[in-house]
């Protein structure tokens, strides 16, 4: 693996929205491009709200992100740092930029002062929870739940 990982920044935009749109088929959803650039946007603008970064091998192409939003943790009383995504272009994997992306966005919860970084991947993605042992992660044991809390059509 040769190449950078840096903080996205506005002039990313274009390159870091096709490989969120590839993050997003992977996992079989369809946000609008608007609404990730509205995200990416506001991560820029906002970084004590959380971060990405953009990793780029050595000719400059863009082939993976990571998100990293700030928060705190009730049963730590500690800020931690919540990697919302992760995502390396199916080309480019197996090439140690996953590892890469993780240690980046932990490098960015040292320089925060977070004591953790967290995550979650899907229960089949056998691949991904592979490069999350080896890196010595430690799996929870947690049960998902989320509630649509979109306004009404009614409204």
């Amino acid at each position: 693996m040769d190449g950078t990982i840096d903080r996205v920044g506005l002039e990313d935009l274009s390159e870091l929205l096709k490989l969120m749109r590839s993050y997003c088929d992977f996992y079989e959803v369809k946000p609008a491009d608007e609404v990730l650039e509205e995200l990416i946007e506001s991560l820029v603008a906002n970084p004590a709200e959380g971060i990405q970064l953009i990793a780029r091998n050595e000719m400059g192409e863009a082939v993976g992100f990571a998100t990293v939003y700030w928060t705190w943790q009730t049963l730590s009383a500690q800020r931690t740092g919540v990697m919302n995504d992760l995502f390396v272009a199916p080309d480019h994997r197996g090439s140690g930029w996953a590892d890469a992306l993780i240690e980046a966005c932990a490098q960015e919860c040292r320089t925060k002062g977070v004591t953790s970084l967290v995550w979650q991947t899907a229960l089949d993605n056998a691949r991904a929870q592979a490069v999350y042992d080896r890196l010595g992660a430690v799996s929870e044991r947690w049960l998902d739940y989320s509630l649509d809390v979109s306004p009404s059509s009614d409204s």
